[in-house]
């Protein structure tokens, strides 16, 4: 490489690794502006992460069963304060805007959800839920990034949208990947630097150093579809109004996606604290009220959008926690959990099915009932229209009667 070259590969670098410092950074991008997906059916998924494992006992609260408060006589909620379901299963006292949800047939509970032999490491454990792997089985890609892959063509890569910093593995595939923007006016801002744009325009006009032809392609991509994402957000700026905090943000910034016109597939947001080994009822009952009064702002801004009845909502977490409570009022890494699918047009809205048998526990935990990958199956065959099993390896099978 001669020196005129290494320099400028050496600054290209380092300007590359800078972007990925900044917050807003696309990543994945295999073509300019934003294109509308011929393929779309109008449905979209928007899929949101609760990181650390949620306890699913204190979200979904088996209150009529003495198994629960013998296990936990100082962490339970109290029957009184639980907001009632049926079947003997309620909401935790936190979650008053998502029991509104429920009341009007928006909300569908799925109840011990796991996979065999689970992993109570966060990492390991995301790692099976971003991928769709069996516990043993170690894969590069996720279930979102393989329905990209299915989809084909330069659109694929933007089909799916991630409100962060950084792109979670659910959305990476062999040959595309969604793309990850947390702000999108800091982020145009930031990819419309004057030298930026200069550095962008000389390459434009100079092809002959091969090195850095990737790195100034990525570049000029990013900055065009920084451009898109700016023009298209400028069509809706919701005036809903939202609780404050980052994870209401990103709803928000989702829904004036959505509304603007953009149209992926697949949108994808994180509230991460759910890691409650310690003092877990005060931190539990915080997250959990963000993430209720988040989620029917959302709703209520996609309502007045006509763009509800569109959409299907799964919120998730990587494992439950134990039935049992610690010794420092909290609750350690468990296995199978509780998931919630909230939409306009669900087929089977409320309890989909019993709540967790306390009576049958696998070495003080719970035992699943139904494999996520299944609920994956589904929404990608049922909702999104796409090849479920070839996505997931075949190895699934289709719930029914839910969407």
């Amino acid at each position: 490489m001669a020196t005129n070259s290494r320099r400028e590969f050496i600054k290209m670098s380092a300007l590359a690794s800078g972007m990925l410092l900044v917050p807003n950074f696309l990543h994945g991008l295999d073509g300019g502006g934003l294109p509308l997906l011929a393929s779309s059916n109008g449905k979209r998924l928007v899929v949101i992460q609760l990181s650390g494992g949620n306890d699913g006992l204190n979200t979904v609260v088996p209150y009529q069963n003495d198994l629960y408060y013998k296990a936990r006589p100082s962490l339970a909620i109290p029957s009184r304060e639980v907001l009632t379901l049926e079947k003997g299963l309620g909401l935790n006292p936190a979650m008053e805007k998502l029991r509104l949800l429920y009341d009007q047939g928006y909300v569908s509970v799925l109840n011990s959800v796991g996979y065999p032999d689970p992993d109570r490491s966060h990492f390991r454990s995301m790692d099976i839920w971003h991928s769709a792997s069996a516990s043993d089985e170690y894969l590069s890609t996720g279930w979102l990034g393989r329905y990209l892959d299915s989809l084909s063509g330069p659109s694929a890569n933007y089909a799916a949208i991630e409100v962060d910093d950084t792109l979670s593995l659910a959305l990476k595939g062999a040959q595309y990947t969604g793309i990850a923007v947390q702000d999108v006016k800091r982020f145009f801002q930031a990819t419309n630097d004057q030298f930026l744009k200069q550095a962008a325009q000389l390459h434009a006009q100079d092809h002959t150093h091969h090195q850095v032809d990737y790195l100034y392609k990525t570049l000029i991509e990013t900055q065009q579809s920084a451009g898109y994402l700016q023009e298209k957000t400028k069509v809706y700026r919701s005036k809903k109004d939202y609780p404050n905090g980052e994870f209401a943000r990103n709803l928000k910034t989702i829904a004036e996606l959505i509304a603007s016109g953009v149209e992926s597939r697949v949108y994808y947001a994180s509230l991460t604290g759910f890691d409650t080994h310690v003092r877990q009822a005060g931190q539990q009952a915080s997250l959990l009220r963000e993430l209720s009064e988040g989620l029917y702002s959302f709703v209520d801004d996609l309502k007045q959008q006509q763009e509800f009845d569109n959409t299907v909502i799964m919120v998730f977490s990587e494992f439950g926690r134990r039935v049992a409570q610690n010794a420092s009022n909290g609750t350690d890494h468990g296995t199978a959990n509780n998931l919630f699918l909230i939409g306009g047009k669900l087929k089977q809205a409320g309890l989909y099915n019993e709540g967790p048998n306390l009576q049958d526990l696998d070495q003080g935990d719970l035992r699943y009932s139904i494999d996520f990958r299944n609920i994956y199956a589904t929404l990608l065959h049922n909702w999104l229209g796409g090849d479920a099993a070839g996505i997931l390896g075949g190895k699934t099978q289709l719930l029914t009667g839910l969407i």
